[in-house]
């Protein structure tokens, strides 16, 4: 029973150790996220004043319609790299936040 014990408190001794690497982790990591959402908008906005001034040198109305589907494509294939790249970020956000639950599982289980 007292082997136990010791292997419990052992395991959250070694949890408290590793936090500060995983916050340093989750932190890079969602700093990460923040800097690819700012650069995506900042991209997003910079194509749509270019389509805006496409749109207003147009003559025709084939030109405007042939713009705004170019358009429309181009956004949507963007959007999906986004969210793409932005859900492998949040997956690695989530494994950094529950860094610290595996390790001290794999303490108590000795398996370290």
């Amino acid at each position: 029973m007292t082997k136990d014990f010791d292997v419990i408190e052992h395991a959250g001794n070694g949890q408290l150790n590793g936090v500060p690497w995983t916050l340093s982790s989750f932190s890079t990591v969602l700093h990460a996220i923040f800097a690819e959402g700012a650069d995506y908008t900042k991209k997003s906005v910079e194509s749509r004043l270019a389509v805006v001034e496409k749109l207003l040198g147009a003559k025709s109305l084939e030109t405007v319609i042939q713009i705004q589907s170019e358009y429309a494509k181009t956004a949507y294939a963007a959007f999906v790299a986004q969210a793409t790249k932005m859900g492998d970020l949040h997956s690695n956000l989530a494994k950094a936040a529950f860094k610290p639950a595996e390790q001290a599982i794999a303490n108590m289980q000795g398996t370290k």
